[in-house]
């Protein structure tokens, strides 16, 4: 069976819903990745030791990583019952909540140890609504495409992203601009956080309008069949488990560099350039937004040439290219230039789009439709616990305990050896039936 093509109109209206609301949540996500690196070691860690309180923020940043795989197997398996329309507005909703709470938070000279201790549930909620979202949003674009343009969609809800990193750092960059830092670091950067809030409505109006995915309906019909035949249905997480161990491993060590790479070149710079190198927050959050600008332009590309040359070919220059690039950016930052700055930034990103284009689809293909959600939620979001939860947190303990960024360098280099390894020994996908259901067989795996 060959997926059928869908009315132009269609596919644009899933795309729009799709990445609207993964542009909301990821809006959520980084902004809390930037006020920790820049503000929350003030607000709510105080420390005598500035390295100490930026250690503990971006702790907190890492505790939402944790809370990612949980959210992965609940909205999995959920998604994988109900479908990935319901599941996907709950996660919408749960991020906003969590974001603007976090904006109405006191902080640790109003009312002690009750605020960092808020703050890390309010960011174990924004982690567990994540992990839902990214499975429902790539594949409810995924199953919706023409099979000969599906890494192209479905890198749409990836460029939400970028986009979201946008409007997060266009705003701090904006409000640290025009205040000064003390204004900002009392009430400013509460600003943004109060905001999701309009964005998550806008969100969540374009996502109610979308249908289901039809391989889903088509897939939930046939489980009914079987069901009122008396055929035991097993638990998703179990099926992926049992059938599909190697494309779980392989999804995880996709997601290595990739994950590493990203914070690395959009959230440890922040603190690397403030802390380390003594420059204001304004400018490295003006290099970053015009990286994401480039990055968001860059990752459609990359899907569509995903469906050209394949999965693999492309997947693997974007590994090979940000562990050598990741040796240049530290070398470009510590010029202290922004313009030089701007390139390390735009070039880190424009390697990382290279996996993260065809991402959607390559770890699409790799489960039947049964499990898909479940599938693919397990195997992004337990590397993000490993490989993104702890990168801020490495790359600083590194740079700090070895003096130089190079130590950063190495680390991105041996996450992209992790990456190489784990795509270069899989087949490719990219011409995989996504209606068919269970897995190909492993000799039909090119």
């Amino acid at each position: 069976m060959v997926d059928k093509p869908q009315p132009r109109s269609n596919i644009i209206t899933v795309v729009a819903a799709s990445m609207a609301g993964t542009t909301v949540e990821w809006y959520d996500f980084f902004l809390y990745g930037v006020a920790a690196a820049v503000v929350f070691p003030a607000v709510f860690f105080p420390s005598s030791d500035p390295a100490v309180g930026t250690l503990l923020a971006l702790g907190t940043f890492a505790i939402g990583f944790i809370a990612r795989p949980i959210g992965g197997l609940v909205f999995g398996h959920y998604g994988d019952k109900i479908g990935r329309k319901t599941l996907l507005v709950v996660s919408l909703v749960m991020m906003g909540v969590a974001t603007f709470a976090i904006g109405l938070l006191p902080g640790y000279a109003t009312i002690g140890l009750a605020a960092p201790l808020l703050l890390v549930v309010l960011r174990l909620i924004q982690g567990f609504a994540l992990g839902g979202e990214w499975g429902g949003a790539v594949l409810i674009v995924s199953e919706h495409g023409d099979a000969k343009r599906r890494g192209y969609w479905a890198s749409w809800p990836q460029a939400g992203v970028p986009f979201g990193q946008l409007l997060a750092n266009g705003l701090l960059f904006l409000l640290s601009a025009v205040q000064s830092q003390d204004d900002f670091n009392s009430w400013g950067w509460r600003i943004p956080f109060l905001l999701s809030s309009v964005l998550v409505l806008i969100g969540l109006y374009v996502r109610l309008s979308v249908e289901e995915s039809p391989v889903f309906k088509a897939a939930q019909a046939r489980a009914a069949e079987q069901a009122a035949a008396g055929e035991k249905q097993t638990m998703p997480i179990i099926e992926v488990f049992r059938r599909y161990p190697r494309e779980v491993f392989t999804a995880m060590g996709a997601r290595f560099a990739e994950n590493v790479a990203y914070y690395i070149f959009t959230i440890v710079i922040t603190t690397y350039v403030t802390k380390r190198l003594g420059l204001p927050s304004s400018f490295v959050l003006g290099a970053v937004l015009i990286g994401a600008a480039f990055h968001l332009v860059t990752i459609p590309i990359w899907g569509a040439l995903s469906d050209r040359f394949g999965r693999k070919p492309i997947y693997l220059f974007g590994a090979a290219g940000v562990g050598i690039w990741s040796f240049v950016f530290i070398a470009l930052v510590d010029t202290r230039n922004f313009g030089l700055t701007v390139l390390a930034v735009i070039g880190g990103l424009l390697f990382h789009g290279a996996m993260y284009g065809p991402q959607a689809a390559f770890l699409s293909e790799l489960f039947g439709t049964k499990v898909r959600y479940s599938g693919v939620s397990i195997g992004y979001q337990l590397a993000s616990v490993v490989a993104g939860g702890l990168a801020p947190v490495i790359a600083v303990a590194l740079y700090t305990a070895f003096d130089s960024g190079y130590a950063v360098s190495v680390y991105v280099a041996i996450s992209a050896a992790v990456t190489i390894l784990a795509v270069a020994t899989y087949g490719e996908t990219r011409d995989r039936d996504l209606a068919e259901d269970p897995a190909l067989p492993r000799s039909a795996v090119r």
